[in-house]
């Protein structure tokens, strides 16, 4: 596995679409000076691998969320990402955790996917955390939501001392003419799919491995990246929402208002000259040029 990809196929004489994502350099970034512990790490890789998949299902330009929350140890995990492949997250904890399944780590809680299209509705589905893992609350969620019968495989782990994350997803096709039997043989060749090829290989020596007797199309890969969305300009239109003495207070105490950003860990700071500067751009947007 030399790049951060994402890959879709389809098997000929078979109503069945499959996924494969890999990748490496998208999960260190995420995980980056955050001092997650173990499970936590897991848990995002898990997580980040599984909102690939699932923004690769998506038909139209658009964003997708994927949280899981409760009140175990981890109280909050999410990604999001968009049809670009363009990921982030972050995830929050207490103490000390200790490996285990899904409800070791979340303890009583749900998993929220929320779908944002661009131009249309936005969609939200709420499931609860009723698989051991990750991958099977999804699977859950295809089942109850979506009446897809679908497979998910999450994979985590380290080479050469850095992370991986890996995963495939199998689906019948929505048209209705797949069938359990092509589905279920396709699933037992899948199943055998090893970590070390799918954090190692290339998407099409892994297919390869599982599925040389089959006839497989392989469609162009796309690519996986890190990419945070913030900026000063966003942090300026959230400051100007905050109440001015709110404002005015902090830069009293501090001498700057700073917004930090979970997901890339930048700060953005604002002194009594830059707010006032914003505060002028607002009175006056016709004259205002964009905050640098």
């Amino acid at each position: 596995m030399t790049n951060d990809s994402l890959n879709r196929y389809l098997f000929d004489g078979a109503a069945v679409r499959g996924e494969l994502v890999q990748v490496g350099q998208t999960y260190q970034q995420i995980i980056a000076d955050k001092n997650y512990p173990a499970p936590v790490v897991t848990l995002l890789g898990e997580l980040l691998v599984a909102t690939s998949l699932l923004t690769a299902t998506l038909k139209f330009e658009g964003s997708i969320t994927v949280q899981v929350q409760g009140d175990g140890p981890v109280s909050l995990a999410v990604i999001n990402g968009d049809h670009n492949q363009q990921l982030r997250g972050v995830a929050r904890w207490n103490g000390d955790i200790e490996a285990g399944s899904i409800h070791d780590l979340m303890g009583k809680g749900h998993m929220v996917i929320t779908i944002t299209p661009i131009k249309g509705e936005r969609y939200q589905g709420v499931v609860g955390l009723d698989g051991d893992t990750l991958a099977e609350c999804l699977e859950s969620y295809f089942k109850n939501s979506e009446q897809l019968k679908t497979r998910i495989w999450l994979r985590t782990g380290e080479i050469d001392g850095q992370v991986k994350a890996a995963g495939m997803l199998l689906q019948i096709m929505p048209d209705g003419t797949g069938t359990e039997g092509d589905f279920e043989h396709l699933e037992a060749l899948t199943e055998t799919v090893k970590d070390e090829e799918l954090f190692t290989l290339e998407a099409q020596d892994v297919l390869y491995r599982l599925y040389h007797q089959e006839q497989v199309q392989l469609f162009e890969a796309q690519p996986v990246s890190f990419e945070c969305g913030c900026s000063r300009e966003r942090s300026a239109a959230a400051i100007m929402s905050v109440q001015p003495q709110e404002i005015d207070n902090m830069i009293a105490e501090d001498g700057k208002v700073s917004l930090h950003c979970d997901y890339c860990g930048t700060s953005y700071d604002f002194d009594s000259i830059d707010v006032a500067a914003l505060r002028d751009n607002n009175a006056n947007p016709a004259d205002s040029d964009q905050i640098h």
